[in-house]
């Protein structure tokens, strides 16, 4: 089983695609790394060898932030932006869209489920 960065990469995928379980590692990443440590993109997890997989880590350590470092600084910088209260910072701490998207219909994935609505009593008819 190949481990690197803290996660067990799928055994059965090419290992351009494995890398991309990596938090931070998208494909063209995946293909960087695996072109500088001298691994053929088509190479199966499984057919990794020992010293190949040692290349992938160092490349990967010294490249820079992956996995939980990564997403310690991107809540930092969420965390920042609410503590200066800038307009983005209000949107995040409301858990509502930050990029200008309307609200007044969609943005059902940051709001969250409809709230139902209370019936309000008819007021008598007049006779």
């Amino acid at each position: 089983m190949a481990r690197v960065a803290g996660v067990d990469l799928p055994v059965q995928k090419r290992a351009q695609i494995g890398l991309t379980y990596i938090y931070g590692i998208g494909r063209s990443r995946a293909t960087d790394i695996l072109n500088q440590a001298d691994v053929d993109v088509n190479t199966k997890v499984k057919d990794l060898s020992e010293e190949e997989l040692g290349r992938i880590r160092s490349i990967i350590d010294e490249q820079g932030d992956v996995e939980g470092d990564l997403r310690k600084r991107r809540q930092m910088d969420i965390k920042r932006l609410m503590d200066i209260g800038c307009y983005r910072g209000l949107r995040h701490r409301r858990g509502l869209p930050v990029r200008g998207q309307r609200t007044s219909t969609n943005a059902r994935t940051r709001k969250g489920p409809k709230r139902a609505a209370v019936a309000k009593k008819k007021a008598p008819g007049k006779k």
